[in-house]
């Protein structure tokens, strides 16, 4: 499988509406992910652990996260573009 381009994984957030709640650079409802990226730097499992919160409705603790309908390969696509900012 080629490696999506970060355009096309920012085009997966917004079709999910991912931004509706993140920005790139500030926070919104939800942080921002340069601050995602940040919190999980140098982890080993860091995809793994944010797709798994993701899938599972991350921040369900805070006002409710929706669970996603992206698929769990979509979700890797948008958690590695996620990861990079």
């Amino acid at each position: 499988m080629i490696a999506p381009t970060a355009q096309a994984s920012e085009e997966l957030a917004k079709k999910y509406s991912c931004l509706a709640c993140h920005q790139v650079d500030k926070k919104l409802v939800g942080p921002a992910y340069q601050d995602v990226a940040a919190k999980y730097k140098g982890q080993a499992d860091a995809a793994a652990k944010l797709s798994a919160e993701v899938a599972a409705g991350a921040g369900t603790e805070a006002k409710g996260h929706p669970k996603t309908k992206a698929s769990p390969d979509e979700i890797k696509t948008i958690v590695a573009w996620v990861l990079t900012q």
